[in-house]
């Protein structure tokens, strides 16, 4: 296929919210979730869209798969136009929002595909055949869940199901909200996997978001960076971490009682060490902190990252000095703000 597979073009969201003032005024506030964003997709790559709570990624997914329609700016999907051409857009893609939307509960997940793929216009032999196929493309016929209700299903089962009713009318692009979120890591493993095999495989154009840098590091081919709203970096993987090559990643893991909540935590640091690209995470057995610092300046931070959390109450358990990671970009791009970074920057 020639051409951009999904092309958006200076995308403009708005929302109008109230803001309560006492017990019996409100006020019109008009919050601007998208603010000009541009990217394309291109067929037969995984492309990521990365960015925090809030940062307009549902809200340009939701715009290119014609649920909603923009104030401004316009998108093509496989050539089409969300705003003119609704129809032939939704003919070509396959989208999962939430893995437990829209099945019926008493119904098996092979009964539930009958019913979708009657609505999608397949009938007899060709319904069963295209059936058979999607169930056994996502795992499902080998874990013997296709007989089985619905109501029955684990998390991981009903995300394959949700990827199986989206494959239906074999749609050649694919747009996937959180694919693998709550899965545990062998069915996130083989979701990721099946995600790379259509594209490499067969074309597929495949479009994701995530908060997982590291499923976003295995699998993208490309990744945008959004943030308030505004394409903050796009490009491989390769080309974001150049953008960080002056500064080095120091991870402190760190344990002990939490007095406070996490982001104080991390605020705190922040404000003693004078750094705004810092971290902080829960993990197994304790916490992690990942600072960015300037080439140069790796002993002098960790020696008052030590003493900081140490007088806070925290044990210090281990420091790395790591290689730049997409996390890092993030945590980078992010945190400064701004518009328009990429790799040609």
């Amino acid at each position: 296929m020639s051409g951009a597979a999904i092309k958006a073009e200076g995308l403009v969201k708005r929302y109008v919210t109230w803001a309560r003032r006492g017990f019996f005024r409100k006020e019109k506030q008009i919050v601007e979730a998208l603010k000009g964003v541009s990217f394309d997709v291109v067929w037969g790559e995984v492309f990521g869209l990365l960015g925090p709570n809030g940062a307009g990624k549902t809200t340009t997914v939701k715009i290119i798969s014609t649920l909603l329609l923009p104030d401004d700016g316009n998108a093509w999907v496989a050539g089409y136009s969300v705003l003119d051409n609704p129809v032939e857009v939704r003919d070509r893609i396959g989208v999962v929002l939430s893995v437990e939307r829209g099945f019926f509960w008493k119904l098996t997940g092979r009964e539930n595909l009958r019913y979708f793929a009657m609505l999608r216009g397949l009938r007899g032999p060709e319904l069963e055949r295209r059936i058979d196929e999607v169930l056994e493309t996502v795992g499902l016929k080998q874990l013997k869940g296709a007989d089985k209700l619905y109501e029955e299903y684990s998390l991981g089962m009903k995300a394959r199901l949700a990827l199986a009713r989206a494959m239906l009318h074999d749609p050649p692009i694919l747009i996937l909200d959180e694919p693998t979120l709550g899965l545990d890591p062998p069915s996130a493993r083989e979701m990721r996997e099946l995600l790379v095999r259509m594209a490499r495989r067969e074309g597929k154009a495949v479009m994701v978001t995530t908060h997982n840098m590291f499923e976003a590091e295995m699998i993208c081919d490309r990744v945008a960076i959004i943030s308030e709203g505004r394409i903050a970096a796009i490009g491989t993987v390769l080309e974001l971490k150049k953008l960080v090559a002056g500064e080095v990643p120091v991870v402190v893991k760190f344990s002990g009682m939490l007095g406070d909540s996490l982001s104080r935590v991390e605020e705190r640091l922040k404000h003693r060490l004078e750094i705004s690209k810092l971290h902080v995470s829960e993990t197994d057995g304790g916490f992690t902190a990942r600072i960015l610092v300037e080439a140069g300046l790796e002993e002098r931070v960790v020696a008052r990252t030590i003493d900081i959390l140490t007088g806070m109450g925290f044990s210090v358990l281990r420091v790395e000095v790591a290689e730049p990671s997409l996390e890092d970009v993030f945590i980078a791009v992010t945190r400064r703000g701004g518009q328009g970074a990429s790799k040609d920057d």
